[in-house]
């Protein structure tokens, strides 16, 4: 086209009694917007039929979060970004911000296409739907019902914190409580896989007269275990202990290391003793022998030549010494007194504690899985015991299995009744330490094991009794979802007992439209994105991704979500935070509460993340910025020539 020429014109348009010329490519990319909106409304309307007896049997409260979420499976069936990319062109909206109204959305592009078409395009056509406004506000109040209000001016985003085993005690609890309610904290969460239930009644006291945000009550969401899949024993390693005292970073000891000299087994009532402490077993008549500033020499296991010194009395028959040298100690190990006459007096150790069993697996390792017994290595062959028998018959040749977190991974060679034969394919350079008691993942495996344990059954009358929520761990079919109704029923709290779906495997990833759909039968309803174990399942690369999209599925359907696992986790552990923990927080505002999990630190935890979802709350709604002035922008170009 020649500098200055008109593009060819195809058509005009009547707009508000003006004629408008329209050019050809504007035109085409019209017509096809139109075509491909009206192809997304029939997709929405043949999914809605397909669907339409799942979304009767959600109440009728629920019933437009259920057709919303259908409807959004519906678009997001197909590739929107060619479409998005047109949209954007002309200034329309390019549908990023649909959730929580799909078909409205939708429609209004729709009419706007029209207009520009000059089509005789008649709106009534387009009033299903109760209009933006009740979409607009349903999750807010969904979280109301589930969460309880932010008391907590300048966010929307609540806190939850899950409760130390302090929490139970008389005396701390309390305290620990005023300091976390002060800190920001909205909501408690009592795991119900650690502790007794004698501490769970313990820390329902404590919250029950706890001055929640505003001098309100708090919430409880009370997590039930679920089938937690993992390694069973592994045969102790050898009865010896190590001291070793602190060295700087040229190798020169600052701190001496700690022994502790006890009678017997070393049962013997002892006061707390400070992490590292190591425990000997001795004759009581050698202790009582000795006393403040008596120096003691042995021979350790390596046959070097040791000496501890005695630095306080710790109870009866029970002392502690310390040493500025590493040693090694073992049942049969003589230690002498020297006095200072040099006269010497003899005692042999008793007990020394047996190091924790393990088991050192490379790459390229061979490990068997088992239905039972105890682990270690059995005639040159490593041996796992599984803690849940019934999912090795689930799990088939070439499925990965994963241990420890993902730390460890491996891949199934052959399938038996002797177990799983499983080939290491992943473990750290030098070998990788796999110790009982840590979890297993079978990502591959279609697991049937029920989400319910009688554990689960044993703890639902404290959850009934106690709780506003209810996790329920390691869901992944409607099935699950359904026991769990059902024990609802069976106590009396169906329909005031929320129900919090925690997604921790790829199984209920896959699931969680019908997760939701079933869940919806019996509210309220929230969903926990449970980010260790999911990502594990899932694979760490794809972990942001599959946050994503369980946030957009959630919007849709109007139920509210809880960012949980490994939030601000060195604050709350070590007292200082990593930058990409602050940026993850900082992304966690667009849920509707965000999980701590406990550590020492927990307090100062609850405070920064108090304070950046304060900041980030005028910046960020959900998928949509907020565009709130910027400083950085004050008074720019004043002045400038």
């Amino acid at each position: 086209m020649a500098p200055g020429a008109s593009p060819a014109i195809e058509w005009r348009v009547t707009t508000m009694g003006r004629e408008t010329p329209v050019p050809t490519a504007r035109l085409e990319r019209l017509r096809r917007i139109a075509a491909q909106l009206d192809e997304l409304l029939s997709a929405i309307e043949n999914v809605e039929r397909a669907a339409a007896v799942a979304i009767q049997s959600v109440p009728p409260e629920y019933r437009l979060s259920a057709v919303n979420l259908v409807r959004y499976l519906a678009i997001r069936n197909v590739d929107l970004r060619p479409l998005q990319m047109d949209l954007a062109v002309l200034g329309l909206s390019s549908l990023g911000r649909c959730e929580p109204h799909v078909r409205e959305t939708i429609e209004a592009v729709r009419l706007t296409v029209a207009e520009m078409l000059g089509e005789p395009l008649d709106p009534s056509r387009f009033e299903h739907g109760p209009g933006l406004l009740q979409t607009e506000t349903m999750l807010a109040r969904r979280t109301v019902d589930l969460l309880g209000e932010v008391a907590h001016p300048g966010r929307e985003t609540r806190i939850m914190v899950t409760m130390p085993s302090e929490a139970a005690d008389v005396a701390r609890g309390p305290e620990l409580l005023a300091r976390l309610c002060g800190a920001g904290m909205d909501i408690v969460r009592i795991n119900c896989a650690h502790d007794t239930e004698a501490d769970w009644l313990a820390m329902a006291r404590h919250i029950a007269d706890a001055a929640g945000p505003g001098g309100g009550r708090l919430r409880v969401l009370a997590d039930i275990p679920g089938p937690k899949v993992r390694t069973g024993p592994i045969t102790p390693g050898p009865a010896v202990a190590r001291w070793r005292p602190r060295r700087d970073a040229l190798g020169r000891p600052v701190a001496p290391a700690l022994v502790a000299l006890v009678a017997g087994d070393g049962e013997a009532s002892l006061p707390p003793l400070a992490e590292g402490t190591t425990v000997l077993g001795m004759p009581a008549t050698f202790l009582r022998a000795l006393a403040t500033g008596s120096m003691l020499r042995l021979r350790d296991t390596r046959a070097h030549r040791r000496r501890l010194r005695v630095v306080t009395r710790l109870g009866a028959d029970a002392w502690l010494a310390e040493a500025w040298q590493t040693g090694y100690a073992a049942p049969g190990t003589k230690i002498w007194l020297q006095d200072e006459g040099n006269a010497a007096h003899e005692g042999v150790v008793e007990w020394t504690p047996r190091s924790e069993g393990s088991l050192l697996l490379h790459e390229g390792d061979a490990l068997l899985v088992t239905p039972s017994g105890t682990g270690g290595i059995v005639e040159g062959q490593a041996r796992v015991p599984c803690t849940f028998p019934d999912a090795l018959g689930d799990v088939r040749t070439n499925d990965r299995v994963l241990f420890d977190d993902g730390k460890i991974g491996g891949v199934v060679e052959r399938v038996s009744d002797e177990g799983l034969l499983v080939r290491i394919t992943r473990a750290r350079a030098g070998g990788a330490t796999l110790r009982a008691d840590k979890s297993m993942n079978f990502p591959d495996s279609p697991l049937r094991i029920p989400s319910m344990t009688e554990d689960d059954r044993a703890a639902m009358p404290f959850v009934a009794g106690h709780a506003d929520m209810v996790g329920l761990s390691f869901v992944n079919s409607v099935e699950d979802v359904r026991v769990l109704a059902e024990a609802l029923r069976g106590l009396g709290v169906a329909g005031k007992l929320g129900i919090v779906l925690k997604i921790e495997t790829r199984r209920a990833f896959d699931n969680l439209p019908a997760l939701i759909l079933e869940a919806m039968r019996t509210p309220p309803v929230g969903v926990m994105i449970a980010r260790g174990d999911l990502a594990v399942e899932c694979g760490f690369e794809r972990m942001a991704e599959v946050q994503e999209e369980i946030l957009w599925m959630c919007e849709a359907a109007h139920v509210p979500v809880i960012w949980a696992t490994q939030v601000l986790e060195s604050l709350t552990k070590k007292g200082l935070p990593s930058r990409a923990e602050v940026t993850d927080a900082a992304m966690s505002e667009r849920a509707e509460c965000v999980m701590l999990n406990k550590g020492p630190f927990v307090v100062e935890a609850v405070r920064t993340l108090n304070d950046i979802l304060g900041r980030m709350s005028s910046h960020q709604q959900k998928k949509m910025a907020m565009l709130r002035p910027l400083r950085v922008a004050r008074g720019f170009g004043a002045g400038a020539s």
